[in-house]
């Protein structure tokens, strides 16, 4: 029983993150094969020569292997697992990257990569276009989402169990190469051929920036790449035309990145100069100080930074400046908990070494990263914060240290496991319910249906007069529940408490406003009935009350 329960936990986890797309084969940017930014990476580029005496005792023990054992083996196949068993010792976070991971990975970061420029999905062994991204080569020959590819150059890739690793190493390739794609289109009988030019696409790493109401702005940033800070000021450039006075940063699920973009990105957030931002410091690292430069362009009131669980790395380095100096005020959940700093190591083979070599520590001097001497225990937190109740109530959090530091108006702070928010918001628990996940699992799939059906109508609507006006009608929904009856008769209910039904249709129409209005659709959608969107308006309009009496509180 308990084991089922802790199985059931870990897939909840799986549904949480960003855009709330579980069922999706998540879309990919075509062109590359998006590994998830590790929930944990701070890089900072390095380089050290490469020396090898090859008389240590590894190397000795690899020639008797090599020369004596009754087997054949591979020699790079033991020298990979002896690393990844040496880094294991050490902390979660140090790691070893091999060539081919490497490629990929650093696509991610540098915020570009090379390919035809469309998300997809597999459904029903057909590869479907979620959408061509604007400008990019497969929209500029005209292809559109909903097209279903069936081939790639001379290869048939429909009803063969092709997955997603089979059809980016299809479709990606280097800048000025073609590919041939045969495409099958809604009411066109043949297949259309397109040959496309691959070219450098960009990873954006800010999904969406709006208006949320009417003098507060809301910025989603999903990591922190090579670009984020230029896309962040163009984000505050374009809201404060728009007239934004507050802002909410969306920092959930951001598993980090960068270190020198998130104090980029903070120098925005400050007007003094010289206010400290974070600080590193390690065994063989002297400490380094990243300070406010004082040269922020925008004016900005009072902010709300949303974090929780998935929180970690870089965003908790901005959220903890942002309290440390009760610049604004947190709202959601008690972050990851990871204060370690990364170095990358090129090593000969093409592979690269990622080492821990110092900890971040908060304005106030705080290290937030939390214990990992028990491995399984730290790969498990979340079912502890769960089976704890933490995630339910804010007077279950747990806290690693307890040191009180303080922030610049006196207000008490804790470090040793994530940074607790101002403002506590439950997680929704009808997310964990069983008949949510099954039936949810089937709205990207199902979406396109209804694209097809309201396409006539909505091609001309502007996002606001969507966002307002536009239903999921009640029919709609009924064949939404047979449709998914129909895929999973075993499991999926035919019927929906009132609570699942709002959702789930809230969800059935930001996929429709995503293939319509792109990522900015699919958030101003489904952050109408996100509770913590909600709950950080309130706090804004709050604002000094609140730090006010949680002062008093400490």
């Amino acid at each position: 029983m308990q084991e089922n329960k802790t199985t059931r936990i870990k897939s909840v986890y799986l549904w949480l993150p960003f855009m709330l797309s579980v069922a999706l084969v998540t879309g990919v940017l075509i062109g590359l094969q998006l590994k998830p930014v590790e929930a944990t990476m701070i890089v900072e580029d390095a380089s050290i020569a490469q020396t090898a005496s090859g008389n240590s005792k590894i190397d000795q023990l690899l020639r008797y292997i090599e020369s004596k054992y009754v087997d054949e083996v591979d020699r790079d196949e033991l020298v990979d697992e002896a690393i990844e068993n040496i880094l294991g010792q050490l902390d979660p976070h140090s790691s070893y990257i091999s060539a081919e991971e490497l490629e990929s990975i650093n696509e991610q970061m540098q915020g570009n990569f090379e390919g035809i420029g469309v998300e997809f999905m597999i459904l029903e062994d057909t590869v479907v276009v979620i959408s061509a991204l604007s400008g990019g080569p497969a929209e500029s020959v005209g292809v559109k989402a909903g097209d279903r590819i069936v081939a790639v150059e001379d290869s048939i890739i429909a009803g063969n169990g092709i997955t997603n690793a089979g059809i980016i190493s299809l479709l990606k390739g280097k800048k000025g190469t073609t590919v041939e794609v045969g495409i099958l289109r809604t009411g066109i009988d043949s297949i259309q051929h397109f040959e496309i030019t691959r070219d450098e696409i960009p990873l954006e790493s800010i999904d969406a920036n709006y208006m949320i109401s009417d003098n507060t702005g809301y910025i989603k940033v999903n990591r922190f790449a090579a670009t984020t800070d230029r896309e962040f000021i163009d984000a505050l450039e374009e809201l404060q035309r728009e007239g934004m006075e507050d802002l909410i940063l969306d920092l959930r699920h951001n598993p980090g990145g960068y270190l020198q973009k998130a104090t980029n990105m903070l120098n925005q957030l400050f007007d003094e100069k010289g206010n400290l931002m974070v600080y590193t410091q390690g065994r063989a690292v002297s400490r380094n100080d990243y300070n406010t430069s004082g040269r922020s362009i925008f004016n900005i009131d009072k902010i709300a930074v949303l974090i929780d669980e998935g929180t970690a790395s870089a965003s908790e380095i901005m959220a903890g400046a942002i309290q440390d100096h009760d610049r604004g005020i947190l709202v959601g959940r008690r972050s990851f908990g990871k204060g370690l700093v990364q170095e990358q190591y090129q090593l000969r083979d093409g592979s690269a070494l990622r080492l821990t070599i110092a900890r971040y520590y908060t304005p106030s001097g705080r290290s937030i990263q939390k214990p990992y001497d028990d491995t399984e225990a730290y790969r498990n937190d979340f079912n502890e914060r769960y089976e704890s109740g933490e995630l339910l109530s804010a007077n279950n959090i747990s806290i690693k240290d307890s040191t009180r530091y303080f922030t610049d108006n006196g207000r008490v702070v804790f470090g040793g496991g994530g940074i607790i928010p101002d403002v506590f918001v439950p997680l929704d628990t009808q997310l964990m319910q069983d008949d949510f996940l099954i039936l949810r699992q089937f709205v990207p799939s199902f979406s396109f249906q209804l694209i097809q059906q309201y396409e006539a109508k909505l091609k001309n609507m502007d996002l606001n007069t969507f966002v307002k006006s536009f239903q999921i009608a009640p029919a709609d929904f009924q064949a939404f529940l047979a449709y998914a009856k129909e895929q999973a008769p075993k499991t999926a209910p035919g019927i929906a408490p009132p609570l699942l039904k709002e959702q789930l249709k809230a969800e059935l129409k930001a996929r429709i406003g995503k293939h319509f209005f792109q990522d900015e659709g699919y958030f101003q959608v489904i952050n109408q009935s996100d509770p913590m969107i909600t709950t950080a308006l309130d706090a804004l309009a709050d604002y000094r009350e609140i730090l006010r009496r949680k002062q008093l509180r400490d």
